[in-house]
């Protein structure tokens, strides 16, 4: 236990995955407010999270995940709930956000160089949830039986053994070979974390589960632990992803009569933000990674980034820079939001190495310099007037928050040419072009905003709420009975 410290109270139960993309994050948020709503003060917790979808909380920031867990729980969210944060912005190289802030020492340590470094701040943070909490609900990270890491380990088993947590492995039944992911992890692990293992969840499940049998026993014959739910697919259940796009498959019900499409550039973040357009009738959000993807599309929307001037580059190799000048031309709209203004503008311009230097797109007649500080904060501003498509936005107040270090203005040879960029918004937040087709801006969450909705879609959005009891009502009603509930006794 960390020093200082009292005695914690919380049971603490675990989520771990036979792979990625098991469905470790949605069911944590589940189970946060299953507990919730049976009267208990609970908590999320993910050691280490790698990310580039970020919420800014008390403290500093914290990946998404852990941030809608916190409002599952009905908790609020903060940096101890998940004490490092990884935003990738090459193959190779991540920036590190230790207890809500970025450490430029860790992020220059190699990946196993970090582990003890941090260790004991994920151990205070975690102990000093179990002491104010009745119950934790932690999420693993990828597998745990990824043994070429297990020395390193901070997420996983390490994890599971300093709270002493009754862990459910997860597996994703619908990419097949789910018994043998579920045996082969629990064989690759050492006997005394075996024993932490309290059942098997079997997770996007299509068809008869009566046709499963005998598997089950027979996997409860060989290892001891019994499979304790078996959840449908659900593709449908409103919760913004972690990482990656949203999938394709899933598309909004009624008449299509507005495509919205987002380039989905290498190191794109804060993807989530777009996850209510998913749920509005008669629009298609769709994926875009080449020209053929925009064509046709109502608006183009260019989203965050974490490695903006890569990103840029990315988009200029596909030629998709110049289907998003082909449809600015002809009067389509065109969003940029955080990283996406930035490439609309004239130039990145970088004098701390933290992101790259290079031309921008020149849709908007602004220039980005990209300052060595990170601003991390909660803000509420109004558009002003509008024109062109973006106008029903005119003197709406939104709430959101901003993540970026680059800092935007007007390009002074450029207005004194003639061709002006309007602030739209105060402190330089959005800019809009003469014509009223290009906006940008540096606020996250337009699209979860009520008053923005209601503005451009004509519609109230599905509140956060109700996809939280729609969760737990469905692992509730998947699991078998009593189970949830013995987890913590």
């Amino acid at each position: 236990m960390s020093p200082n410290v009292v005695n914690p109270r919380a049971r603490c139960v675990m989520v771990l995955g036979t792979t990625s993309g098991a469905g470790k994050s949605w069911i944590a948020t589940a189970l946060c407010r299953w507990y919730a709503r049976q009267g208990f003060k609970v908590a999320p917790f993910k050691a280490q999270n790698m990310s580039n979808n970020a919420r800014v909380v008390a403290g500093g920031e914290i990946g998404s995940a852990q941030y809608f867990q916190a409002l599952a729980a009905r908790a609020e969210p903060e940096v101890r709930m998940n004490p490092l944060l990884l935003k990738p912005e090459r193959d190779t190289h991540s920036q590190v956000v230790l207890m809500g802030h970025v450490s430029n020492e860790l992020s220059s340590l190699p990946w196993r160089g970090r582990s003890e470094r941090v260790w004991p701040q994920i151990a205070q943070a975690l102990d000093e949830l179990r002491a104010e909490n009745d119950v934790v609900v932690i999420e693993g990270a990828g597998s745990p039986a990824e043994i070429n890491l297990m020395a390193s380990d901070i997420v996983n088993l390490r994890v599971a053994r300093h709270a002493n947590a009754r862990c459910l492995l997860v597996t994703d039944i619908d990419r097949g070979g789910a018994f043998a992911h579920l045996y082969g992890t629990w064989a690759l692990l050492p006997p005394e974390d075996r024993a932490l293992i309290a059942g098997f969840v079997l997770n996007k499940f299509r068809g008869d589960a009566a046709l499963l049998a005998p598997a089950p026993e027979q996997l409860r014959a060989l290892t001891g632990v019994p499979t304790v739910a078996t959840l449908p697919m659900w593709w449908q259940h409103g919760l913004p992803e972690e990482d990656g796009v949203f999938d394709d498959r899933s598309v909004a019900s009624g008449e299509v009569t507005r495509t919205i499409a987002v380039i989905a550039y290498p190191r794109i973040s804060n993807l989530d933000e777009f996850q209510p357009l998913k749920n509005i009738a008669g629009v298609r959000l769709r994926w875009a990674r080449s020209p053929s993807d925009v064509a046709g599309a109502d608006w183009i929307v260019l989203p965050g980034s974490k490695n903006t001037s890569g990103d840029l580059a990315w988009l200029r190799a596909q030629g998709l820079d110049r289907a998003v000048a082909a449809h600015a031309g002809r009067g389509g709209a065109v969003l940029g939001v955080c990283g996406g203004l930035q490439m609309l503008g004239e130039a990145l311009i970088d004098p701390h190495g933290v992101d790259g230097n290079g031309p921008g797109l020149g849709l908007l007649p602004v220039v980005t310099v990209f300052a060595a500080d990170k601003i991390v904060r909660h803000r509420e501003a109004r558009f002003a007037d509008l024109a062109g498509p973006w106008s029903a936005l005119s003197g709406i107040t939104v709430r959101g928050y901003e993540i970026h270090h680059g800092q935007t203005a007007e390009h002074s040879a450029m207005a004194a040419a003639g061709d002006r960029a309007a602030a739209v918004m105060a402190d330089d937040l959005a800019w809009q072009n003469g014509a009223g087709n290009v906006l940008g801006l540096y606020l996250h969450g337009l699209f979860e905003d009520p008053a923005a909705l209601e503005a451009l879609f004509g519609v109230e959005a599905r509140t956060l709420d109700a996809v939280f009891d729609g969760l737990a009502d469905h692992i509730d009603s998947n699991s078998e009975p009593g189970v949830l509930r013995s987890l913590i006794q």
